[in-house]
């Protein structure tokens, strides 16, 4: 089994929980207040995890180029963009199917990585990236087509690209640095995490420091989903750095099968048969794409 398949599902587990978070929260404080708690208190973590990789072993430091600056500047963006489209989506529908319309980032990663960042697939690899699509729509269009509305599919579809480029950027950043598995992604990590924090502390302290406050008055929530956000990150980027973006993300729509889960259990949403239907279809997407 490769190694980059339980960075995958670990990934997978903490986002359905620093969603769930993030989601309890969108109900007290802004938009730019939810995003900003994924990373506010993930820096540190991150660099003490960094820390503890050069205690183990002390290696050269990564060279930093122009390329890599614009990079992380880029992957930083896109995701604070796509976070924030996540909680929009969860003030428009329920829980489930706003994550389930956010997933839409696999397809598209697959697609944008074979045909701009040279990351072509397997014929096995691609039955799983369209199984999993087809899991994901089935499961987050509860109705028929037209019971969604043009904002809702329009958001779903935005943070799903927003997602893609993120990881496809973050991938690029993590090979340009030349170093061993695990410190690219380690450092990638800190990077996009800082860049993202000061942006959106920069951002708040001029337009809504009443959201800051309101952060503030929630520490264990907050903190909760910093937490959650910086170890799924973690899986994430180091997953990322020993697989394609399309792989990784293709078997972490194993995401929605914890995200149901917390629906269910912590957030008294009801489960169909087509949920579980769904849930058939992603694993055995998941399974096309690790026999790939």
């Amino acid at each position: 089994m490769g190694l980059w398949i339980p960075f995958t599902i670990f990934a997978a587990f903490m986002q359905s929980w620093r969603n769930a978070f993030q989601n309890k929260l969108s109900k007290e404080v802004s938009t730019a207040g939810v995003t900003l708690a994924r990373f506010l208190y993930a820096s540190p973590l991150a660099a003490m995890y960094l820390w503890g990789l050069y205690q183990v072993e002390p290696i050269a430091l990564p060279t930093v180029t122009s390329k890599y600056i614009i990079t992380i500047a880029l992957a930083s963006v896109s995701q604070i963009i796509a976070t924030a489209l996540m909680v929009m989506l969860f003030r428009l529908r329920n829980y489930a199917i706003g994550v389930g319309l956010a997933k839409s980032e696999a397809v598209i990663a697959a697609t944008l990585g074979a045909f701009f960042f040279s990351a072509p697939l397997s014929g096995l690899a691609w039955t799983g990236v369209i199984i999993g699509a087809i899991a994901v729509w089935l499961m987050s269009n509860t109705g028929s087509i037209t019971s969604l509305s043009p904002k809702t599919i329009t958001l779903g579809l935005g943070s799903g690209l927003a997602f893609a480029l993120t990881t496809l950027w973050v991938r690029e950043a993590s090979l340009m640095l030349n170093l061993p598995f695990p410190y690219s992604a380690a450092w990638v990590l800190l990077s996009v995490i800082s860049t993202q924090t000061i942006l959106l502390l920069a951002w708040l302290l001029i337009k809504e420091p009443s959201t800051l406050k309101a952060l503030w008055q929630r520490p264990k929530l907050t903190m909760a989903i910093s937490l959650c956000s910086c170890l799924g990150s973690l899986g994430w980027f180091t997953a990322m750095s020993l697989e394609t973006v399309a792989m990784v993300k293709t078997l972490g729509q194993i995401e929605v099968l914890f995200t149901l889960f917390i629906s269910a259990r912590w957030f008294k949403e009801k489960l169909s048969r087509r949920d579980l239907s769904g849930l058939a279809l992603i694993m055995l997407g998941a399974a096309c794409v690790m026999l790939a």
